[in-house]
């Protein structure tokens, strides 16, 4: 984890120091530390922040269920979660003070969603895939194809029109207030079986092979189209899963399989991209309204700054950390585990979405695209948001998508 030239911080050291300064003060002292920080260093920050934190009262509380995330692989998959945290209680000068409860401790990827709706944490952190269980609406954003890119996909969180078309109908659906996220897209990720066979170069190859998929109902649609055989796995057990050959592969994407530590157990990523990957962060709404305009305004300039951070750090990340990229940089976690990133060609790309799109297999689709528009008050779902993420030229670098706050009409 942390380390210095000599000693380092292990596990250890690290859950001796909060239970002095507590887990989340520890927690926000080592977000804002280098990778390089000793102990005696993590624990005068630790100190430092917890005595800030606790120099006034706060009017508000709030526990953060953060499903698998902690300090260690938010270094590597950079979605933001404690910078938000931290932030937060630095803007509103401690009026909201948040517990961030991480490592599945309160919860997890499927349940995070439910029990921020049942009152049990007021915000949380997961894929909007697999809280889709509990938010069925997050279904929107998982038709094939429908994003190009990662930058499409930032183009359309800052949108005034996501407001309409994901963030309203989610506070009326849900009783949720979506407030930023980190943004991939999907890929199969193969296992070891697949570590001596030439690089994957298009999905045909992949046809009749057994793959995890997470709760999203629209993901296993494509993944059928596809022959992919979409099979219900744990988040928990997709490793073993992916080592001992019960699945040939899982569809996730290239940051979630070097922060989990799945790297040993993936021989190749092959880059489908065919529909999101977005860890993202939400508030329960009936907390949210409960805050008074000013910390409303506040979280939402926190969620804003936040997912600026999280566009500009994760995608250096996955060119420096995770190594996600073609060609791939050295000591990177894909380099040093041996992880090949099969990157597909545009005419390969497009093969795989004109075998699942509803742009080119309308059919499969028209169930949940009739529900969700219902759901969004009326408008084409599907239509828009593709419509949406191809106002930006489609070889823009998700870095140069420029941000805007898009509650503000």
């Amino acid at each position: 984890m942390y380390k210095d030239d000599s000693t380092g911080v292990s596990r250890r050291d690290f859950m001796r120091v909060s239970g002095r300064y507590g887990m989340t003060s520890t927690l926000l002292a080592a977000g804002a530390l280098g990778t390089t920080a000793s102990l005696s260093q993590l624990a005068r920050a630790a100190e430092e922040t917890d005595k800030k934190r606790y120099a006034v009262e706060p009017k508000f509380k709030l526990k953060f269920g953060a499903s698998g995330f902690n300090d260690a692989n938010l270094d590597i998959q950079k979605s933001g979660q404690l910078f938000f945290a931290r932030d937060i209680e630095e803007r509103t000068n401690g009026a909201i003070r948040v517990e961030f409860i991480g490592s599945n401790q309160i919860c997890g990827q499927v349940d995070c969603v439910k029990k921020t709706q049942q009152g049990i944490v007021d915000m949380y952190s997961a894929s909007t895939q697999n809280s889709a269980g509990g938010a069925p609406y997050l279904n929107v954003l998982d038709y094939a194809y429908m994003f190009p890119s990662r930058a499409a996909q930032y183009h359309f969180l800052y949108s005034h029109k996501s407001e309409a078309l994901l963030r309203e109908p989610l506070r009326q659906k849900h009783k949720l207030q979506f407030l930023f996220s980190h943004c991939e897209l999907r890929g199969l990720q193969l296992g070891l079986k697949w570590a001596d066979k030439p690089l994957v170069q298009s999905v045909k190859e992949l046809a009749g092979t057994k793959n995890r998929v997470t709760g999203t109902q629209l993901g296993r649609i494509a993944m059928q189209l596809m022959d992919l055989n979409p099979v219900p796995v744990a988040w928990s057990e997709t490793l073993d899963a992916l080592k001992t050959g019960l699945i040939d592969g899982a569809e996730t994407w290239a940051g979630a399989v070097a922060y989990a530590g799945m790297s040993p157990v993936v021989s190749q990523s092959v880059d489908l991209k065919f529909f999101c990957g977005t860890e993202h962060t939400s508030m329960s709404l009936p907390v949210f309204d409960k805050l008074g305009s000013a910390l409303q305004e506040a979280v939402m300039e926190s969620s804003y700054t936040a997912q600026i951070f999280t566009q500009g750090m994760n995608e250096a990340a996955l060119f420096d950390i995770v190594g996600g990229t073609t060609p791939q940089k050295p000591g990177t976690v894909f380099a040093q585990n041996g992880t090949r990133v099969a990157t597909l060609s545009d005419a390969a790309i497009k093969e795989a979405e004109e075998m699942c799109s509803p742009e080119f297999v309308p059919e499969p689709w028209e169930q949940w695209r009739e529900r969700l528009n219902k759901w969004s008050g009326g408008h084409d779902t599907y239509k828009e948001i593709y419509d949406i993420a191809r106002e930006i030229p489609k070889d823009m670098s998700a870095v140069n998508v420029k941000p805007n706050r898009w509650w503000r009409g």
